[in-house]
């Protein structure tokens, strides 16, 4: 049976893509430092950018 994971409230998630672009740091560092997972935030890295392009 597959776990469904953690779930992480949207602050905590804009939160931690503030921090890799505020502060330069490679996302798996971050990710480490916060006790993620490096895909989960470079899938919310990949959907902050899209974001930024939409009008």
């Amino acid at each position: 049976m597959a776990s469904k994971g953690r779930r992480f409230d949207p602050k905590f998630r804009a939160g931690a893509v503030r921090i890799v672009k505020e502060t330069g740091k490679p996302v798996a560092q971050v990710a480490r430092d916060l006790g993620i997972n490096p895909c989960t935030l470079n899938d919310r890295m990949r959907m902050d950018r899209l974001a930024a392009h939409l009008p």
